[in-house]
């Protein structure tokens, strides 16, 4: 298995058998939300649309997976959703076969999607690698490979060399998984590894990694084994582990 980093998503292409392109809380309609909050900021939606399409073309998949929180609003779907989700979807599915798995603000998101393209909510194995938006507990099945999963938005500020933090980037966490969080009955015949994608929406925020295990977003978080984990940015580049970039004793 080849793990790809697509900085201009960011977005991830694995490849086994299948090219899968795994793009990761898109969170459409969000301009709407921060419109109820008093931000008034003019719909990204085709711009956030044609970086997908870029992302397809790089890399000639054989499946699109939106990894959770397709759109944005909760618990009801926004006027801006209801105009735009269908023609983003459709821009999609000319390019390549679509699927998603549903995330905590997807909602009613069945209602954009042609049959066959809703996932179980509790993830699901796609060539022999585990895909789950993250708020849910995964299907045991999951468990024994790597598990892709979204929903926790992660970011990694780098200090430069007088210690002032940089602007947070997006960041993937790759980690073992702690005994705590594995099924019950005999142990998995290979190891769980997980991998935190960061979201592919401009302004969805994030959770710096250090903070990840304690942030209580999803059942896998809780269970990153700090020994093991390593910190990526969007273009694949290593840059160490959360202990070392996040140390305790920096607030």
């Amino acid at each position: 298995m080849r793990l790809h980093f697509i900085e201009n998503g960011p977005a991830l292409l694995v490849e086994r058998d299948r090219r899968v392109l795994v793009i990761a809380d898109l969170h459409m309609g969000i301009e709407s939300g921060l419109k109820r909050h008093g931000v008034h900021v003019a719909s990204r939606s085709a711009a956030r649309r044609d970086r997908v399409l870029a992302c397809i073309e790089e890399t000639e998949p054989d499946l699109l997976i939106l990894l959770g929180d397709v759109k944005h609003n909760v618990p009801v779907t926004s006027r801006q959703e209801y105009l735009e989700l269908p023609g983003v979807l459709d821009a999609f599915r000319e390019s390549v076969p679509l699927a998603v798995v549903p995330g905590n603000h997807d909602g009613g998101i069945g209602r954009f999607l042609d049959p066959g393209e809703l996932l179980p909510i509790d993830g699901v194995v796609i060539d022999g690698v585990g895909y789950l938006h993250g708020h849910t507990h995964p299907d045991p099945e999951l468990f024994g490979r790597l598990i892709v999963l979204g929903h926790h938005h992660p970011v990694v500020s780098l200090m430069d060399t007088v210690g002032c933090a940089a602007r947070a980037r997006p960041a993937y966490l790759y980690s073992g998984l702690a005994a705590p969080c594995l099924p019950e009955g005999p142990a998995p015949a290979s190891p769980t590894r997980v991998l935190f994608v960061p979201a592919f929406n401009e302004f969805a925020g994030g959770i710096d990694i250090g903070r990840l295990r304690g942030s209580g977003l999803g059942p896998l978080s809780r269970c990153i084994d700090d020994r093991t984990a390593e910190v990526f940015l969007a273009d694949g580049t290593y840059v160490g582990s959360p202990a070392t970039l996040c140390p305790e004793d920096s607030g």
